[in-house]
């Protein structure tokens, strides 16, 4: 069965806590991956977020992203939409990770990354589907790092503005 949203936490309290300075605590992002042809993207993100105080916190499944949650507030979400539910599985999960994602309490903003598209058509459904879900932004596989690092410098000034400096 999918995750059940109703177990999406907010340990810092209130609807929207998240979106509080965070002054030294590190904001959380959490990093789904699944069919992105470029695995170092994945890789380099981390190593170029941990100075500006972004925390990477993976996830391969919907259940990962179950669990992160579950964990503890996330705070930023970089959803690959081709992400299965379960390992070994080949339906993508991404589109009910996305609606997972806008009822927790702490909504996080959220940048979806998707395969391109077939068509004009297709591409400005999945583009309306993703927005209506409560998409930050959404960007066509292949991403370039330069794309995602400005695409995430834009969210962090939007809805941390106190947290990155580089922002």
């Amino acid at each position: 069965p999918p995750p059940d949203p109703e177990r999406c936490q907010n340990p810092a309290g209130a609807p929207g806590a998240a979106r509080r300075s965070h002054g030294a605590r590190p904001l959380r992002l959490m990093l789904t991956y699944g069919g992105w042809r470029d695995a170092s993207f994945a890789d380099q993100l981390p190593r170029l977020l941990e100075p500006a105080g972004i925390q990477c916190l993976r996830a391969r499944t919907g259940r990962e992203v179950q669990s992160l949650i579950d964990e503890g507030d996330v705070h930023i979400a970089v959803l690959d939409l081709t992400i299965p539910m379960e390992p070994g599985r080949t339906e993508p999960a991404g589109p009910r990770v996305l609606q997972l994602l806008r009822r927790c309490p702490s909504r996080p903003p959220t940048i979806v990354v998707r395969p391109r598209q077939g068509s004009v058509r297709a591409n400005a459904r999945g583009l309306a589907e993703a927005m209506r879900e409560g998409a930050f932004t959404v960007l066509d596989d292949p991403v370039g790092i330069e794309a995602m690092l400005e695409t995430l410098r834009r969210l962090v000034r939007r809805h941390y503005p106190d947290h990155w400096t580089a922002a």
